[in-house]
């Protein structure tokens, strides 16, 4: 009996320890500030004013900004999985004005699975013992005639 109820207490005691931490990243939208920007209305000042700094621009012309919110859930010690994923693209005309409004889900998140084999290189394959003393006796001494001068 007093068995069973250590193993109860015990049980219940780890039983938190099972449930899915929520994870929150990245921009925090509000849905009435993003309805508010407006194409051909909008420029970039005025975007900023409303939504605050993207969370990235295009790195060459800077004519996108995205702003990119995701949530995930964690079980203990295992990878991050995403539960909802938001991604705001705001394109911008040559003369800084709002050209487009697009919104992206979590179909954009990207499953990738390294492969678990060793990636050829060009080279020898070579140990740590060999990268430590690999070149002891590699280098001669003073040449016969002396040093040079």
């Amino acid at each position: 009996m007093r068995l069973m109820l250590i193993s109860a207490v015990l049980a219940a005691g780890l039983l938190p320890a099972c449930t899915r931490i929520p994870i929150s990243e990245g921009y925090v939208a509000d849905e009435q500030l993003l309805a508010s920007v407006q194409p051909g209305v909008d420029n970039k000042s005025s975007v900023q004013r409303t939504l605050g700094r993207p969370t990235m621009a295009a790195q060459f012309d800077g004519r996108q900004w995205y702003y990119i919110s995701r949530n995930s859930k964690q079980l203990a010690f295992l990878r991050p999985v995403p539960s909802a994923q938001s991604i705001l693209i705001i394109t911008f005309d040559a003369k800084d004005v709002v050209q487009k409004v697009e919104r992206r889900g979590l179909e954009q998140v990207a499953s990738i699975t390294p492969n678990p084999d060793k990636t050829p290189t060009l080279g020898r394959d070579e140990s740590l013992l060999d990268d430590l003393f690999g070149n002891i006796g590699q280098f001669g001494g003073v040449p016969a005639g002396g040093p040079p001068q």
